[in-house]
């Protein structure tokens, strides 16, 4: 059993100082807007990923006027003691460490301590740009594969380098040695992430299909269809065909950073013809078919981090999903809400012990 059982905030987001300690496997957690609720959530997450949830640089996550912060976290998994602490200095380098021995690489923390955060905005995924499903992606393969997020850091370097190049071409001819070899990189690391993506995808779409029916409880058809460049032309060719556009517009415009994942139903576009509750239901499919695969890649139930969830879902499918993630599971879950009694209504329904924690106004 994976459990985080106490969590130490210093200067993180609106909090000064701050321990708590989780008594339970199920922890609620309750507050007015503003309390910090969400930051709690996301400072457990910050601990498993080295990094917000919501994209934010580590400046953004000190506390207004201070400087530095400090997350720690106490873990046991299988009845081992796990202490992962994280520090952003004065001077924003960041600091990171398990059991007091620091990393050299940060990549080497990522999938350790899996996490998997379902948020109000993650509706973007539905109908948002192709960014943020491929971030999804990236986020998950890379914490079950760590060659896949090797080769995604340096893709997305000589991508900027490739990107600088061409914009200095105002200024000078290209140098064609240095284009050739970047290409080179571009490709090699390119091809790997494609292979990756296109193999995992193929037994993630059907359980994403599969947990979707469970929640909907409907006999939508619900497809997703993985899209690249790549699988009309090779890499190389592409780069080569697209140059002087490139040159044009100084960026690259082909590659697998322009991959998107589309959702169908009923063979039309998911975005356009779905109900609010079909891509809620839809994200949470996604979310736990994530939380499905962390589990089956680490041999135990990732934390699972509910972040306002009852203004997604109705009262019927919010208690089934409490059953499957509560119930059925042996995972920590973290849930929050504004209203103490509905989420205590709600824990007190699964019949699963539970521990309330209540933030005040500051």
């Amino acid at each position: 059993m994976f459990q985080l059982t106490h969590l130490s905030l210093t200067q993180f987001r609106n909090y000064a100082r701050r321990d708590f300690v989780f008594t339970e496997r199920i922890v609620g957690i309750c507050g007015k807007n503003g309390t910090g609720k969400t930051n709690l959530l996301d400072s457990i997450y910050y601990l498993s990923l080295t990094k917000s949830y919501f994209s934010r640089p580590d400046a953004q996550n000190v506390l207004r006027g201070a400087e530095g912060l400090r997350v720690e976290g106490n873990y046991d998994i299988a009845g081992k003691p796990h202490k992962v602490v994280c520090i952003v200095r004065e001077n924003n380098k960041k600091e990171l460490s398990v059991n007091d021995e620091p990393y050299k690489k940060f990549s080497d923390h990522i999938g350790r301590y899996p996490t998997v955060m379902i948020a109000p905005d993650d509706i973007e995924l539905m109908i948002g740009p192709s960014e943020a499903r491929r971030k999804y992606l990236d986020t998950l393969l890379s914490q079950i594969d760590a060659p896949y997020l090797q080769h995604l850091i340096a893709y997305n370097k000589v991508l900027q380098q490739r990107n600088s190049l061409l914009k200095a071409a105002d200024h000078a001819p290209i140098d064609t040695t240095l284009l050739e070899v970047l290409n080179n990189q571009l490709v090699s690391n390119g091809q790997y992430i494609f292979e990756k993506r296109t193999e995992f995808l193929k037994t993630f779409f059907p359980l994403v299909a599969k947990v979707y029916k469970r929640i909907a409880a409907t006999d939508d058809h619900i497809d997703l269809v993985y899209e690249s460049p790549l699988q009309t032309l090779p890499f190389n060719e592409l780069l080569a065909q697209n140059f002087q556009r490139d040159c044009i517009l100084q960026r690259t415009t082909k590659g697998i950073h322009r991959d998107d994942l589309v959702f169908t139903m009923d063979q039309t576009a998911f975005k356009n013809e779905a109900s609010q509750g079909q891509r809620k239901s839809l994200l949470f499919a996604l979310k736990l078919a994530e939380w499905e695969v962390l589990k089956s890649k680490n041999g135990f139930t990732p934390i699972l981090l509910l972040d306002d969830v009852f203004e997604k879902l109705d009262e019927s499918r919010m208690y089934e999903l409490l059953q499957w993630v509560c119930t059925a599971s042996d995972g920590q879950v973290f849930i929050s809400d504004t209203h103490p009694q509905r989420l205590e209504q709600q824990l007190h329904a699964i019949n699963s012990p539970f521990q309330m924690i209540e933030l005040l106004p500051l």
